[in-house]
């Protein structure tokens, strides 16, 4: 298959399987996907997986920066748990005269993106999620994000289901390019 025809079939999966990819797989697609473009090799970036009862803890946090009871906390604490694995989008940000913030984040907005892309090529179920808790201080805590660090979101990667749903339609490329004349 193309690099065309796979970023072309790429779709989000909301819903995984229990199956996840192991270490070593999602090493191997970090270190393909650390091809992304970056302006003076900054590797403004880092990635936290997370499994297991990690998930639980994330969960936790939710609840605790959302302040939420009963039956909305139990909701809340369960997001973590739609995927076997999260892999947390760092962007890690460096003083430098030419590299500002805006583009280390686009740094690692393409980290995330391009193993998104890898580990769908791979057959694996994925979706980028993100959400008003990012940036509470349980959540970035938890992350152990330093004063430099922006979480970004989370892939969820699991198996395939079985039953699959129909791609989203793609927006029509003509109406969002344009020339400079």
């Amino acid at each position: 298959m193309s690099i065309l025809d796979a970023v072309a079939g790429r779709k989000s999966y909301p819903v995984v399987t229990e199956a996840a990819p192991d270490d070593a797989t999602v090493a191997r697609i970090v270190t393909a996907a650390s091809s992304v473009a970056d302006h003076a090799n900054l590797a403004p970036w880092r990635l936290v997986t997370v499994r297991g009862a990690a998930r639980e803890r994330l969960g936790s946090a939710f609840v605790e920066a959302a302040g939420f009871t009963g039956r909305d906390a139990e909701k809340l604490a369960g997001k973590p748990l739609r995927a076997p694995l999260l892999i947390g989008i760092v962007a890690v940000h460096y003083p430098h005269f030419t590299v500002p913030e805006w583009e280390q984040d686009a740094v690692a907005f393409g980290i995330g993106h391009a193993v998104s892309l890898l580990l769908d090529d791979a057959g694996w179920g994925v979706m980028w999620r993100t959400g008003g808790l990012i940036d509470a201080p349980p959540v970035r805590e938890l992350h152990d994000l330093a004063d430099n660090e922006r979480l970004l979101g989370w892939l969820y990667v699991g198996g395939r289901p079985e039953r699959d749903r129909p791609r989203r339609p793609r927006p029509d490329a003509s109406e969002h390019i344009t020339a400079l004349s």
